[in-house]
């Protein structure tokens, strides 16, 4: 009977350890379940208040990248700038929402925002040169002095436009090279556009010599140029005794054409002003040095 005794004891012992460990897991339990249920009162509005603040951010953002397009499309600015202005707008967009978001949710975005900051100060001054070159990509695109196709003249230069990027301007000149310019010192340089204006004046000057009749030169010349369908009427050519040279008469000839004739008419008219000249039995002069010897 004792050993029956002493094992009911050791099985009741048992019993009661096992409810001792299952109210200790219940009262742990509880105090998860407490916490949860405090972290829950606490974030849970929090929670949704962010995921509510993305949805309907996600949707301004949408909307605003189609207001952007349409603006775009208005002032037609150069595709490559369009797409590239609007994808800037849409990250710095996406980048201030998440920033709310974090703030909304207790994180501290004071250090945040001070660490894109700094990186982006340090962006900026490793890439002086490129941003420089990226300013005026950015500013020639949006003020067009020059389009692809326009014949320029710049930074020592000259040559047909092929293509404008952000960051340099490709040009080929008159022999077929190819000629890469930093968009950076074209902003901040001269250009001349020779193709920006509908018309433009070819500037000859043709001398003969002092023996040659004015009228009679004056005439000629005006017929080569009327004879001529590239020149236009309006505005009109005009030809004038321009200088007593040292051993010549030049008549300054100033034809008016289209823009993209200018070539093709400059050199018509030489070649014309030559054989008329030479029909008409107009000298032309070539520079001459008389030499006299004293006995």
């Amino acid at each position: 009977m004792n050993k029956l005794q002493v094992d009911s004891e050791n099985v009741q012992e048992g019993i009661e350890s096992v409810q001792e460990g299952v109210e200790g897991l219940q009262d742990d339990a509880q105090v998860w379940i407490d916490k949860l249920i405090e972290f829950g009162s606490d974030y849970g509005l929090k929670l949704l208040g962010a995921i509510a603040i993305w949805v309907i951010g996600s949707w301004v953002i949408k909307r605003i990248k189609k207001l952007l397009d349409a603006a775009m499309d208005k002032v037609e600015y150069d595709e490559s700038l369009e797409k590239f202005i609007t994808s800037l707008a849409i990250i710095s967009l996406k980048i201030l929402l998440v920033v709310i978001i974090l703030g909304n949710l207790g994180v501290e975005t004071t250090s945040f925002a001070a660490l894109l900051a700094a990186g982006g100060l340090a962006v900026g001054l490793s890439l002086q040169g490129s941003l420089s070159n990226f300013a005026g990509g950015i500013l020639i695109l949006i003020l067009k002095p020059y389009k692809t196709g326009d014949f320029i003249e710049a930074q020592g230069e000259s040559g047909v436009v092929k293509e404008i990027q952000i960051f340099n301007t490709k040009i080929n000149t008159l022999d077929n090279k190819e000629v890469i310019i930093p968009n950076g010192a074209l902003s901040n340089g001269n250009i001349t556009n020779y193709s920006s204006e509908k018309f433009r004046r070819v500037d000859l000057v043709i001398g003969v010599s002092y023996n040659s009749d004015i009228k009679q030169t004056k005439d000629l010349l005006f017929n080569i140029l009327k004879e001529n369908d590239r020149v236009v009427d309006e505005p009109a050519p005009m030809i004038v005794l321009g200088e007593l040279a040292d051993s010549s008469v030049n008549f300054y000839v100033r034809p008016w054409v289209h823009s993209p004739d200018y070539w093709d008419v400059y050199f018509e008219i030489m070649e014309a002003c030559k054989l008329e000249l030479d029909k008409a039995g107009i000298e032309i002069p070539f520079p001459q040095m008389d030499i006299h010897k004293k006995s």
